[in-house]
């Protein structure tokens, strides 16, 4: 791969190429990209206290049905005690030392992604592969043989020798952006920025509509999920990384940007040109459907967790016997907030595994306390649905706790951290796959619904709200005695 990287950085050294790309030579960069792609994911620990936790639990389900033997019951009350003085002690250690490294509640979910990354240290340094030496052997001949030195911008060739090496990975959701591009991309997850109001994402090694933005000029243009852009302001796509298009789709408000855009299921690509404007995403909405809450999450962002928190507790006050979770064109967003969502459902376990680039695997706790965990729920998917929706629909439907209704999910795995370089530019790295609470892979795959429905848009929420009220109906038929 280093040999195979290395050649790809000087793809450009076509005089054609030069002014474009630049030449592919990394001189500081490319020791810093090689290390971050390399060291991205930090080993934390196992998880002892969820093993003591797992353990208490185990010994007091015991205690429970051991009443007849008064000796049994009081040494297994013992060790019970034994576990819980562990669990403190563990507890208090980890919450110590876990604050040392990296930990998976710090990543984030395919998309551009406000957390900032440190570059190497000087502990950390990577000796390069020998292969890399052609990097310097190239500057060096350049230096002295090149006729235009003005072109021969060390800053602008080592930026391109970088995104050389990113694209020689040949991962959609790996990229490497300028310093003025991750200044841009830092307001992805707040809830406002400037452009055409569409999730993209790439699917079969094109450029495809996730979802548009309800209410946005892309859906106000004609724009759908599933759509595939062929081409941005004429310029095709078929090279540009995922976070290049972004960043070429959006701008300014009241400028104009043109897609050449191919309908699904058409044969014959159309050209819609969309005046960009500023989205404001509202990522938690609540409607009473009688007694039934009727919840709808466009994406995760930092919000989403303490707002879908407030709803809950507001539905709960009004009523609520059951909640309908809307995933539906719900692209994604902050694992962060994909866990404070799943957690107000589920009263323990985990969210999702996450598997290093070593093989190792982590798991995501659920967050105790969540408010909705003794009220039956189903959850709409899509198409649209993808990434952090797959990681809650999956928590949920592994553990039983809701059915999932609608058509297959996006099927989106992976996820990428974004660590910034020295010179204020930043790397895009796919650090991690997922997988449910049962080990499932999403990755390609995406969730098939318990309920395949070709139902769309308010006829899926009429069909779960008379679901919901069935189910709620049979469940008031039984009392504890």
């Amino acid at each position: 791969m280093a040999r195979v990287a290395s050649q790809r950085l000087f793809r450009g050294l076509g005089l054609a190429e030069l002014k474009k790309l630049g030449l592919p030579l990394a001189v500081d960069n490319v020791d810093k990209t090689l290390q971050l792609v390399k060291t991205s994911c930090c080993s934390r620990p196992k998880d002892l206290a969820s093993y003591f936790h797992r353990k208490l639990l185990q010994y007091l389900l015991i205690l429970s049905f051991e009443f007849s033997d008064s000796r049994r019951r009081t040494m297994l009350a013992k060790r019970a005690n034994i576990i819980i003085l562990l669990l403190v002690i563990f507890s208090v250690a980890f919450s110590i030392l876990g604050a040392s490294c990296d930990s998976i509640d710090d990543k984030l979910l395919p998309g551009v992604s406000p957390w900032v990354g440190t570059t190497p240290s000087a502990g950390e340094d990577i000796e390069l592969p020998p292969e890399f030496k052609i990097v310097k052997e190239a500057w060096q001949l350049l230096s002295q043989h090149y006729v235009d030195k003005a072109k021969l911008d060390p800053k602008a060739l080592s930026q391109g020798a970088v995104k050389g090496m990113i694209e020689a990975l040949d991962d959609p959701y790996s990229a490497f952006v300028d310093p003025q591009t991750r200044q841009l991309e830092l307001s992805n997850f707040e809830g406002r920025f400037e452009g055409i109001g569409a999730v993209i994402s790439m699917k079969d090694k094109q450029l495809t509509i996730v979802s548009p933005i309800v209410g946005s000029p892309a859906e106000k243009a004609g724009i759908r999920p599933g759509d595939k852009i062929l081409k941005i302001d004429g310029e095709p796509t078929s090279k540009m990384s995922l976070v290049e298009a972004t960043m070429k789709i959006r701008g300014p408000k009241g400028t104009t940007v043109n897609l050449v855009i191919l309908h699904q299921g058409e044969d014959q690509p159309v050209e819609i040109q969309i005046i960009r404007d500023e989205i404001k995403v509202e990522s938690v909405i609540l409607e009473m459907r009688g007694d039934i809450a009727y919840i709808r999450i466009t994406q995760f962002l930092k919000s989403t967790g303490g707002d879908l928190e407030t709803v809950l507790k507001q539905a709960i006050r009004g009523g609520a016997k059951g909640v309908i979770l809307d995933l539906r064109n719900n692209p994604g967003g902050l694992l962060n907030a994909a866990v404070d969502v799943a957690s107000q459902f589920l009263a323990m376990g985990i969210v999702a595994r996450v598997v290093d680039n070593e093989g190792r695997e982590s798991q995501v706790p659920v967050k105790r306390g969540g408010v909705a965990t003794h009220l039956p729920v189903i959850v709409l998917v899509n198409g649209g649905s993808a990434s952090g929706s797959e990681i809650v629909a999956g928590a949920l439907q592994d553990y039983g706790r809701a059915k999932l209704a609608g058509s297959q999910t996006f099927g989106k795995g992976s996820v990428q951290t974004v660590r910034d370089l020295s010179d204020g530019s930043g790397l895009h790295i796919t650090a991690y796959r997922w997988l449910t609470p049962l080990g499932r892979p999403i990755d390609g795959v995406g969730l098939k619904p318990d309920f395949v429905l070709e139902l769309k848009d308010e006829e899926l929420v009429n069909w779960a709200v008379d679901y919901l009220k069935k189910l709620v109906g049979v469940s008031s038929l039984f009392a504890r005695i």
